[in-house]
């Protein structure tokens, strides 16, 4: 999944490629893309592009006086930039093509997801703040405001488990798996500790990582193409989606926790006094 290091790498790519330019068509392929239907997506056509924003892992095209585009990629979306779209319309499928958007200069880009749970999300409305999932989201975490003492406040009183607190968005936007692990490696800290347990300290060392991990990947992913933003990413990861290989820090194994449709990776020395985490689908299957 894009996580607010890639989008905001996308959101970069885009405003250097649409920005100034018309938007003259906007096909959907995919039923199951579009989330809204007023304004219809033929309002964006004939409007030229006036900015490319990032909340948290949305990202939204804003049009001269008309209304947004705003995606989510989910789980398995992603955008394909083409300088030059293929000649004629595309044929409607069971391909991954969701939806193609289309410049005066011949350029565009695509919206595509792979797999069969169909997640990708387009709005397009007046107002971001109109999605649901953008009305909801946290306070960024690479905000100017955004300091320990923040962090500290929105951590207090939370009952759940580090690992939770940081993928959920309305409590901070654009952190995901992946991020979260990569973050709770950095802090070493156990992705099972309470959040509302934390020390000054252990808050401090969190917010360290949290930023660090965060603005170190944005600028892996700076001047990226498109294309090429999932590699970037997945060779930038420390221990996530890195079972059984060394921990570049100790050397330790990277162990794994799976649940039912995700799963996490943390290294027992660095994060858990040496003691691996029970795996709870494991533990589900020995009963």
């Amino acid at each position: 999944m894009p996580e607010l290091p890639e989008v905001e790498a996308l959101k970069d790519f885009l405003t250097e490629h649409l920005v100034g330019h018309e938007i003259v068509r906007v096909l959907p392929l995919a039923i199951s893309v579009l989330k809204t239907y007023e304004p219809p997506l033929s309002a964006l056509e004939g409007r030229e592009v006036t900015a490319v924003r990032r909340y948290g892992k949305f990202l939204d095209v804003r049009t001269a006086d008309g209304p947004h585009l705003v995606t989510h990629l989910a789980r398995a979306g992603w955008l394909h930039w083409k300088d030059r779209l293929p000649d004629g319309p595309p044929r409607p499928g069971k391909g991954p093509l969701a939806l193609r958007v289309a410049l005066e200069t011949g350029a565009g880009f695509d919206l595509t997801e792979a797999g069969t749970q169909k997640r990708l999300a387009v709005y397009v409305v007046t107002d971001p703040q109109e999605v649901p999932g953008v009305a909801r989201l946290g306070p960024d975490p690479l905000a100017g405001d955004f300091d320990e003492r923040r962090l500290a406040e929105l951590l207090a009183g939370e009952r759940r488990q580090l690992k939770g607190a940081l993928r959920d968005q309305s409590l901070i936007a654009g952190v995901g798996n992946a991020y979260s692990d990569e973050i709770l490696h950095a802090a070493k800290m156990s992705p099972f500790k309470l959040a509302a347990s934390l020390s000054e300290e252990e808050t401090g060392r969190l917010y360290a990582a949290l930023r660090d991990t965060l603005t170190e990947a944005v600028e892996r992913s700076r001047g990226v193409a498109a294309g090429r933003l999932k590699a970037e990413k997945k060779s930038g990861l420390r221990v996530h989606g890195r079972t059984g290989e060394a921990c570049p820090v100790c050397g330790d194994t990277i162990r794994e926790v799976s649940f039912a449709d995700s799963s996490l990776q943390y290294c027992p020395t660095c994060q858990t006094g040496g003691k691996p985490l029970a795996d709870r689908r494991m533990s589900r299957l020995l009963k």
